[in-house]
């Protein structure tokens, strides 16, 4: 008995795509294998025709960094000193200069100097282009590569030429590197029940260190409002973020973190712990970066806290270290950051509620954070007239 035709049509369509598909699959990994043979071609030719003598290791090593820089800013090869080196910036300790960079718009940039660093008393600013270390272009260089280049023994010099908006020429900056020990949390009080808090950068210990400075500060005196502040803030450790943000939120999400094909993990606020319902602001400007904008969007997108500043620097790509063989690491660009109403922060950044450029005020004060306790004072005067109302 012959099959109707049209059984047979939707089989052999079917067979056909799986034939084209193995087709496809087969060329792709023919292309890879010719690609592979390609470079170990020009490797040869540059080992024998290149004017100097030159070394495998190292042009495997450049060829590992461009495969990863042509990914993104963020990917690179760490060797086995620069991962020594990543462990020891968590814990807060480092030589060098006390900046945070990354890559924008394909320029090596300060995302924000650290306070207190020979960087910060060198009058570098958020949004500088570094343009040339020692003399030597930065333009085609890794992240990480720059990373070394900046970083150094205490006492040693370094000459960088910044780009700055207002600049008519770059301008070179030579800074004496120090040993960078970043304090995550400083606090102090502005006037009777209004407290400032600054989170430097997120480090191990950091919602366990501003946990413990409001908690003091309760101990004395009756808090009427917090200013928390994030300016020049350049991120840090992604838990360290969400522990913040879940002192100051109930419930609800805080951050979401999708990777490729559709892997998301969700970061959901806890009840318990959670301070009381204080007044809060949040001072941000574009130096702060990552960690610093999940915890801004978290709280400015529950409605927990009036953000405040200018618009944030937008890196909201998740990087992860990858250990290799030899103490050597990769690492690697693996997912993005989400804010709770779904919204990318890569490129984009926290734009703030009350937008507030920077300044300096007659007398040397600081004019954003007057202007935060002024805002805390009305909010107080509107609740408590609220609760006289009720």
């Amino acid at each position: 008995m012959k099959r109707p035709r049209w059984i047979l049509l939707p089989i052999a369509l079917l067979l056909f795509g799986l034939i084209l598909q193995a087709l496809a699959a087969s060329k792709a990994k023919d292309e890879v294998y010719r690609k592979l043979k390609l470079l170990t071609e020009i490797m040869e030719i540059v080992k024998k025709e290149y004017v100097e003598e030159v070394d495998y290791g190292k042009l495997l090593d450049g060829a590992i960094q461009g495969m990863l820089r042509s990914l993104d800013p963020y990917s690179s090869y760490l060797s086995p000193d620069m991962m020594k080196e990543l462990e020891v910036e968590t814990k807060g300790s480092f030589g060098g200069l006390g900046i945070e960079i990354g890559i924008k718009d394909g320029v090596l940039t300060v995302i924000s100097p650290i306070e207190d660093t020979p960087a910060w008393r060198a009058g570098l600013k958020p949004g500088d282009k570094i343009l040339k270390i020692d003399g030597e272009p930065t333009k085609g260089l890794s992240l990480m590569e720059c990373v070394k280049r900046l970083r150094g023994p205490k006492g040693t010099k370094v000459t960088i030429t910044i780009m700055r908006e207002g600049f008519s020429e770059p301008k070179d900056f030579t800074i004496i590197r120090d040993i960078i020990k970043i304090k995550s949390v400083k606090s102090r009080e502005l006037e009777k029940g209004y407290l400032y808090v600054r989170i430097v950068q997120f480090q191990e210990q950091t919602a366990a260190d501003l946990k413990a400075a409001i908690s003091s500060y309760v101990q004395k005196e009756e808090i009427k409002g917090i200013v928390l502040d994030l300016r020049n803030n350049p991120g840090g450790l992604l838990d360290q973020a969400v522990e913040v943000s879940d002192l100051f939120l109930k419930e609800g999400l805080i951050v979401s973190v999708k990777a490729r094909g559709g892997k998301e993990i969700v970061y959901e606020a806890k009840p318990k712990g959670t301070f009381p319902d204080w007044p809060l602001i949040v001072l941000v400007n574009h130096g702060s970066a990552s960690a610093s904008e999940i915890v801004a969007g978290a709280l400015k997108q529950h409605h927990r806290a009036i953000i405040m500043g200018t618009t944030t620097f937008g890196k909201g790509s998740v990087q992860t270290i990858i250990p290799l063989e030899g103490g050597a690491g990769l690492r690697l660009t693996t997912a993005r950051y989400f804010t709770p109403l779904g919204t990318s922060i890569q490129d984009k950044g926290i734009e703030p509620d009350i937008r507030v450029e920077e300044g300096k005020a007659a007398g040397g004060g600081d004019p954003m954070i007057q202007k935060a306790l002024d805002y805390l004072r009305v909010l107080n005067i509107y609740r408590t007239y609220m609760e006289g109302a009720e």
